[in-house]
């Protein structure tokens, strides 16, 4: 007689996540707060207050979404310059309940096919903190070229790992776009589960 767990296993069956965008309503803020203050989150952005959300939820020159997949909230987005005269579409933010789940990735494609194809973005563009390195790798994998860099921009909203570096409590921002021509010769890889309100 074999002891419980000793003989084969069933196979572990991973729920797979099919996240979609809908507009946030103002209910939905007290989890985006949540979400942008856990402190997995914070090292990566620079959060809000409520009024500030508030505002993006209500002017339309942002859009402001909740990243859902079934019943589960996984996070939100924010696009930026949405009424831009120059077609330049800021991915102002996208912040995660849970991370390592490939819902980073197609909120990013999720997003740039609405900056591009709803939109009508000449360019969409963001700036990423340089130590965020997963999310560096992400975007230059969506081909997002990098444009520059802003030397020490931002503070960190955390405490530095190395007391005594000069730059201590700095952040620089890399900025980083994809134009409508280079985003036309991609691959047919994009998001299938488009987001419409």
């Amino acid at each position: 007689m074999s002891e419980p767990g000793s003989g084969p296993q069933p196979p572990v069956t991973v729920p797979v996540l099919r996240p979609r965008l809908r507009p946030t309503l103002l209910s939905d803020l007290d989890f985006v707060i949540g979400v942008e203050r856990d402190p997995r989150n914070l090292p990566f952005i620079t959060p809000w207050d409520r009024t500030q959300h508030e505002a993006a939820v209500r002017i339309p020159d942002f859009r402001h979404f909740i990243v859902e997949s079934d019943a589960r909230t996984l996070g939100f987005a924010i696009l930026q310059g949405c009424r831009n005269p120059h077609h330049s579409v800021e991915l102002k933010r996208i912040v995660l309940a849970h991370h390592g789940q490939g819902v980073g990735r197609t909120c990013v494609r999720l997003l740039m096919d609405l900056a591009f194809s709803d939109l009508h973005a000449h360019r969409f563009w963001l700036d990423v903190k340089a130590h965020n390195q997963r999310a560096l790798a992400l975007y230059r994998s969506e081909g997002f070229v990098e444009e520059g860099r802003l030397r020490e921009a931002v503070r960190r909203s955390v405490a530095p790992a190395a007391p005594g570096d000069s730059a201590a409590g700095w952040d620089d921002l890399v900025v980083m776009s994809v134009l409508a021509a280079e985003y036309q010769r991609r691959p047919p890889q994009r998001a299938s589960q488009t987001a419409h309100w």
